[in-house]
């Protein structure tokens, strides 16, 4: 009875499987774990102090009472918001055509997104600025169709850091959705229309909650860079299109350490809350790239 009774467990712990060595690794990853501690953990320890003791924590209620910071801390929520809303309009789409294409018009369509990340933020902020200036090429192409009698404000305005932002996080949002279009099964579309739905219907009900995962990552990975960007409001914003990361480099060049410090610390939490409500929707793993197939 005895052994009976000690027979399944003894199978059981034969067939458990034997626990992986992990020290081999820790001493691979310890060269990158100290390289962040250095040059990114401790500068960010550095911030914070700062902004508690430079002159003191009454940087954060000089914040919290100042209508002008607060007013571009909203500011830089709106502009991420209208980015994300304008790299989802015209990513969709062509994420879909990239999906639906074959042979070598996917390869062109993949170059495309790919070869501007692959140009400096400076070089592609300055051709915009190009564009869109009074004297730009799309105000010329409007003053001689007509349309408008004088040059129309396109730049130093929340327009104009848009449009900037929209065309350089445009491709951050193709990449992740194309991702989650590929693994759709088309079958799905062609049931939904067997079953009498007309391919709007099809396409709405059928295809498109199948990518909300692409749109949830690739939207919370364009809001949250869209939050510290600074050289394209340098470039194409003025007062009415300034972000917090230019409010911070300015308040740097005026040697006002304390209050850059804390805004920077609150730019720093806003990403964090963000990144927190985006979790209940997408795996952040998956947005950073770190997800399993």
């Amino acid at each position: 009875m005895i052994t009976a009774a000690r027979a399944p467990a003894a199978a059981l712990v034969g067939t458990r499987k034997p626990r992986r060595r992990v020290d081999g690794w820790l001493w691979v990853a310890l060269p990158g774990a100290v390289f962040l501690a250095v040059f990114f953990g401790y500068p960010l320890a550095t911030v914070l102090l700062r902004s508690l003791t430079d002159p003191s924590p009454a940087n954060y209620e000089v914040f919290a009472h100042s209508p002008a910071y607060l007013k571009i801390l909203l500011q830089t929520f709106q502009i991420s918001a209208l980015v994300t809303i304008g790299c989802l309009v015209l990513g969709y789409p062509y994420a879909y055509l990239m999906a639906k294409a074959g042979g070598v018009w996917q390869s062109v369509l993949f170059a495309i997104v790919l070869l501007p990340i692959w140009t400096s933020f400076l070089v592609r902020s300055v051709a915009m600025q190009v564009w869109l200036q009074d004297t730009g090429v799309l105000n010329k192409v409007l003053m001689a169709l007509g349309l408008t009698d004088g040059p129309v404000p396109l730049i130093r305005n929340t327009f104009g850091v848009t449009i900037g932002m929209t065309q350089i996080l445009l491709p951050y949002l193709i990449l992740p959705l194309y991702s989650v279009m590929r693994r759709v099964d088309p079958a799905l579309v062609r049931a939904a229309a067997s079953l009498g739905a007309s391919p709007k219907r099809a396409f709405l009900r059928a295809y498109v909650p199948q990518t909300l995962p692409g749109v949830y990552s690739g939207g919370l990975l364009v809001f949250v860079l869209s939050l510290g960007f600074f050289i394209v409001p340098a470039i194409l914003g003025g007062t009415e299109g300034s972000m917090i990361a230019k409010a911070i480099v300015d308040l740097v060049g005026k040697s006002q350490f304390g209050i850059a410090s804390t805004l920077a610390v609150t730019l720093l939490a806003a990403t964090f809350l963000i990144l927190a409500i985006g979790s209940r929707f997408v795996r952040i793993r998956d947005v950073v790239g770190g997800g399993t197939p």
